[in-house]
């Protein structure tokens, strides 16, 4: 059982972190109306916007996406190692 909880984890992680990867190069090639960017926007800001408020862009590039990476990625790793530990 704990170890479907871990995969399901891992499995979170790695599709919220295709989610934001994707939303950041669609962001260069696609409008911000278009219906795609829209519901990436819907998904992925609200966890951006709180980063953006601590770190604002610098010098026109936005770290918040690399940021957020970073921490869904360290998240996990302290969640899985943490349910590894009971077993």
């Amino acid at each position: 059982m704990i170890i479907v909880i871990a995969q399901f984890i891992s499995l979170i992680s790695r599709l919220l972190t295709i989610l934001i990867i994707v939303d950041v190069l669609l962001s260069y090639f696609l409008s911000p109306y278009h219906s795609v960017r829209v519901t990436l926007d819907r998904i992925v800001e609200p966890m951006l916007s709180p980063i953006r408020r601590l770190i604002p862009p610098a010098g026109g590039i936005d770290f918040s996406p690399i940021i957020l990476v970073i921490a869904i990625q360290a998240i996990e790793m302290v969640l899985v190692n943490l349910l590894y530990s009971i077993v």
